[in-house]
C-alpha cells in the first residue's frame, strides 16, 4: 500500500491524547478538505509503497509503543488495509482508526475509531475544479456510514470547527444519526495549524463546550512540536 509515513510520536488529539503511539498514514485521500493539515497524503499524494510485512516490522521497531494510528489521508481506502489492522490486532497492539467515517467499517480491526465527519466549512476552494469540488460534498456527511461505525466499535466523534456557527451544525449532524450519543464522545477542535490560529477560537469554543456538554479537543503536537511532519 502507499505509505506517506511512518513515525513514533505522542497523540495529539482525542480521548487518547498524550498516548505514545506509532502512527502509519496512508497516503490517498477521497475528500479534498479546504484546510487540510496533510496535504501530502491527500490533495497531493506522495509516499511509497510499503509491503505488510514491512509495516508490521517498522511499527514492532519501537518496542515500548502499544498503541498503533492508521490515519491518512483517508486510510479506509487504502489497499490491505483491513490485513494490517489484522495483524497488528493479532500482535496486541491498540489500534485506532482516524478517518472521515466515508467508507463502511466491514469489521476491520478497531479498538478505537476516531471518526471525523467533515463540516460545511471543508469545503475546497477554487483551487480545484467544479467536479471535485462537488465530489467532496457529496461525500463528506454520510451518516449511515457514520452509524455503522458507531454501532460496532468504541469510537470517538471529532468535528473541526472553525467559527461558532459550524457548532449548529454538528448539532444537526448528531440528530440525524437517531443514535444516543454521549456529549463526552464528541469533541470540538479547533481549526488551525498553529498553536496562535487555534488560541484565537479556544476562548469561544471551550466555553461552547462548556455550555454544550461536548469535550474541547487540544491539539498537543501543534504544542510540542509546531506544525511538521512525523509528529
Amino acid at each position: 500500500m502507499l505509505i506517506s509515513e511512518i513515525f513514533y510520536s505522542l497523540q495529539g488529539e482525542g480521548l487518547l491524547t498524550g498516548v505514545p503511539s506509532v502512527f502509519v498514514r496512508t497516503s490517498g485521500c477521497n475528500l479534498r478538505c479546504n484546510w487540510c493539515d496533510t496535504p501530502y497524503a491527500s490533495w497531493n499524494p506522495e509516499g511509497k509503497p510499503w509491503r505488510i510485512e514491512q509495516i508490521v516490522r517498522e511499527v514492532q521497531s519501537h518496542p515500548t509503543a502499544r498503541h498503533v494510528v492508521l490515519t491518512g489521508g483517508e486510510p479506509m481506502i487504502a489497499k490491505e488495509i483491513a490485513e494490517l489492522a489484522a495483524q497488528l490486532k493479532g500482535l496486541h497492539y491498540h489500534i485506532t482508526i482516524e478517518t472521515a467515517a466515508t467508507v463502511a467499517p466491514e469489521g476491520i480491526a478497531c479498538d478505537l475509531a476516531s471518526l471525523s465527519p467533515k463540516l460545511l466549512n471543508s469545503a475546497p476552494d477554487a483551487r480545484l475544479g467544479v467536479a471535485w469540488r462537488r465530489k467532496h460534498e457529496a461525500l463528506r456527511w454520510q451518516p449511515a456510514v457514520v452509524r455503522a461505525w458507531v454501532d460496532a466499535y468504541p469510537y470517538q466523534l471529532k468535528f473541526v470547527v472553525a467559527r461558532p456557527e459550524d457548532v449548529e451544525e454538528i448539532e444537526t449532524m448528531l440528530g440525524a444519526l437517531e443514535r444516543e450519543i454521549p456529549r463526552h464522545r464528541v469533541l470540538l477542535m479547533p481549526e488551525g495549524t498553529t498553536v496562535e490560529a487555534i488560541r484565537t477560537k479556544s476562548g469561544w469554543l471551550g466555553e461552547t463546550c462548556k455550555a454544550r456538554g461536548f469535550r474541547y479537543a487540544h491539539r498537543l503536537h501543534l504544542e510540542l512540536y509546531g506544525n511538521q511532519r512525523g509528529t
